[in-house]
């Protein structure tokens, strides 16, 4: 997986009126997840604050990234996991990180790339990519930055589930019956099919 460095600040103050100050001064509010846990068991919430422009090659990326938080000169390993937009700006509104612990496995989305010329697309079909990313669980060393599947083989008609995949090293998280990826007949490819059979027929 990529790593990147960013900075963060602790938040004294949780509130409204504290976060709404914290994203006019161009912060994004944030909570960072590890080992404690509150006094009903559940994660316990770091709060901090990251400059907006410093979240950018994070978020807006197809790609998954390991992040190297400095805090104030403490050192953290995380990587996201829930985020929130504004509804009608798309600006990045709030973020929880969870800290990676390398002896515990990680669970995170894993961006699919499709790799080789499909059979169906040489046939005038057209390729439908119904998931960007798949859950995966493992030691976050293990885990790859992309999940490569050859599609070489996929006819018209045809599709790729998730139970179909497998991949050393890595538990698959995502529903077994998830389509990954399908071809579909267009025009021209039933066009082409029906004049075929006519051909065959004379």
């Amino acid at each position: 997986m990529k790593e990147i460095n960013v900075k963060a600040i602790n938040r004294t103050s949780t509130g409204k009126k504290s976060t709404k100050e914290l994203r006019k001064n161009g912060y994004v509010p944030c909570n960072l997840y590890g080992e404690a846990k509150d006094e009903n068991g559940k994660p316990a919430a770091k709060a901090i604050a990251i400059l907006a422009t410093d979240l950018r090659k994070v978020v807006y990326t197809p790609h998954v990234y390991v992040i190297n938080l400095d805090i104030e000169g403490q050192h953290h390993t995380a990587v996201m996991k829930e985020l929130q937009f504004h509804p009608t700006t798309d600006a990045v509104m709030h973020i929880d990180f969870y800290e990676i612990n390398e002896a515990k496995p990680l669970t995170v989305g894993i961006p699919v790339r499709l790799v080789g010329l499909a059979q169906g697309i040489r046939d005038g079909g057209r390729m439908n990519l119904s998931i960007r990313k798949i859950e995966v669980r493992a030691p976050f060393q293990q885990i790859p930055e992309t999940l490569d599947i050859d599609v070489t083989p996929l006819r018209i008609g045809k599709s790729i589930k998730v139970g179909e995949l497998s991949f050393e090293g890595l538990e698959l998280v995502t529903s077994k019956e998830v389509v990954v990826c399908s071809i579909k007949m267009t025009r021209a490819a039933s066009k082409n099919a029906a004049a075929e059979t006519e051909e065959a027929a004379e």
